[in-house]
C-alpha cells in the first residue's frame, strides 16, 4: 500500500502582479478606479503546485519576494500554522494589516491549494464538504454607470439566474434614491436588491437614506457608514427599516477586527475576504467567530476561491459575484467558476483548489514577476 505523503518540502516561489484595465471607469462612493490588480503566488512541492492570490497591488508582490519567500521557501507545505506565525512575526515592525495581511493571504492560500495537491484531493474535501454549491449574488452597479449601464448591468446579472443583485450608491446622494428606483424596476420584483455605501454616508444621512431605499424593497445595507464606525453600525442596525440587513467586515484584515465588529452588535451580517484577512486560514477563524456568534456570513469578491471556502463553512449565506474578479477569473483562470442556476459549484474532481492561473492567458497584462528556488 501507498504511504501518504507527511511532509512537502517547498521548492519554489515564484510571485507575479497583473493588471486588468476596467471595462469602463469604475466609482464607488469613496474611491475611483480603472484597473484591477492580482497578485498571484505560487509554491511548488513534491511535483505539485499550489496557488494563492490577492487582489491588492504590485507593492504587495514585492513584500511577498523580499519578505515573505524567505520563510517558506525549504520550509515544509503541511506546516501551515507554524509558516503563518512565522510570517506575522516577520511583518510585525511594518504592521500586519494592509499590504502586509494581503501578502500572508496569498501565501496562505497558496499554502492551502499545495498540501491538498500534494494529497491528490480537492481543497473542499480536505476542509469537509457541508455542500455542493453556495448561492453567489451579482455586484456591480457602479456609481460611474449611467442609469441605462446599470439597468444594463444588473438585469444582466438577473438573466444569469442570480437572485440578488448589488450596486454601489454614496458618490452622489441626492441621486441615489433615483439610481435606486431605477435599479428596482429594471430587475423587477422577484430579484433582492442590495446596495453598497463603501462608508460613505454621515449616520443621520444613511438613516434617512435607508427610509428611502426599503420603498424599493432593498433588503441589504453594506457599509452604510464606515466599516471604522462601530457605535455608527450598531445605530443602523438598531433603526433600519425591518427587512433590511446591515452588513460589513471587508476590510477585516485579522480575527480581532472580526471579534470587535461582534461583540458591538454592529452587522446583521459579518462579511469576510480571504485574500485580505489571512486567506484559507483566516477565513476558516472569521467562519469560527460567525459560528460563535450565530451570526451569518458573506464572502467579499474573489468569488472562484469563496465558492470553496462557502461551501465548507456552515454559516456562509452567500458569495459576491464581483463584476471586476468575474473578468479576471473568467479570463485567466484555468478552472475559474461562473454561476449555475445562480450558484457557484466548485469542481468536485479537481485537487486543490480545482482552479490556477493560466500564465500564458494572463502573460501580457503582468507588470512584476520574482522568483526564488532552494
Amino acid at each position: 500500500m501507498t504511504q501518504p505523503k507527511r511532509t512537502a518540502s517547498i521548492d519554489t516561489i515564484s510571485v507575479s502582479a497583473f493588471s486588468m484595465p476596467t471595462d469602463m471607469p469604475e466609482a464607488d462612493g469613496t474611491f475611483e478606479w480603472q484597473r484591477t490588480v492580482l497578485v498571484a503566488v505560487e509554491l511548488t512541492a513534491a511535483g505539485e503546485r499550489g496557488f494563492g492570490y490577492t487582489y491588492a497591488n504590485e507593492a504587495t508582490a514585492k513584500l511577498v519576494d523580499s519578505d515573505l519567500a524567505e520563510i517558506v521557501l525549504g520550509a515544509d507545505a503541511f506546516r501551515i500554522p507554524a509558516l503563518r506565525a512565522a510570517m506575522r512575526r516577520k511583518v510585525r515592525n511594518l504592521g500586519s494589516r494592509g499590504i502586509a495581511a494581503m501578502a500572508m493571504s496569498a501565501v496562505d492560500t497558496a499554502l492551502w491549494d499545495l498540501k491538498a495537491r500534494v494529497l491528490d484531493v480537492p481543497l473542499l474535501a480536505l476542509l469537509g464538504a457541508r455542500r455542493e454549491a453556495v448561492a453567489a449574488y451579482g455586484s456591480g452597479g457602479f456609481t460611474s454607470y449611467s442609469l441605462q449601464e446599470l439597468e444594463r448591468q444588473l438585469t444582466d446579472f438577473a438573466a444569469q439566474g442570480l437572485a440578488s443583485v448589488k450596486m454601489k450608491v454614496g458618490s452622489e446622494p441626492a441621486r441615489d434614491p433615483e439610481r435606486v428606483s431605477a435599479a428596482r424596476a429594471a430587475i423587477g420584483d422577484a430579484v433582492e436588491l442590495f446596495v453598497d455605501a463603501n462608508g460613505a454616508y454621515s449616520q443621520k444621512l444613511a438613516l434617512a437614506l435607508a427610509e428611502r431605499f426599503a420603498r424599493e424593497r432593498v433588503v441589504w445595507f453594506e457599509e452604510p457608514v464606515s466599516s471604522d464606525d462601530l457605535p455608527g453600525l450598531r445605530l443602523l442596525r438598531d433603526r433600519a427599516p425591518a427587512g433590511m440587513d446591515i452588513a460589513a467586515g471587508e476590510y477585516g484584515y485579522d480575527s480581532g477586527y472580526f471579534s470587535r465588529m461582534l461583540a458591538e452588535g454592529a452587522v446583521d451580517v459579518l462579511q469576510a475576504d480571504a485574500t485580505r484577512c489571512g486567506g484559507v486560514s483566516g477565513f476558516l477563524e472569521a467562519a469560527t467567530l460567525a459560528d460563535a456568534a450565530g451570526m451569518p456570513l458573506s464572502a467579499h469578491c474573489a468569488p472562484s476561491l469563496h465558492a470553496v471556502l462557502g461551501c465548507a463553512c456552515e454559516r456562509v449565506r452567500h458569495v459576491e459575484y464581483f463584476h471586476d474578479h468575474a473578468r479576471i477569473e473568467r479570463e485567466w483562470f484555468d478552472g475559474g467558476l461562473t454561476p449555475e442556476a445562480g450558484k457557484l459549484v466548485p469542481d468536485p474532481t479537481r485537487p486543490g483548489l480545482g482552479f490556477s492561473l493560466d500564465r500564458e492567458r494572463a502573460a501580457s497584462h503582468r507588470i512584476a514577476t520574482a522568483s526564488k528556488g532552494r
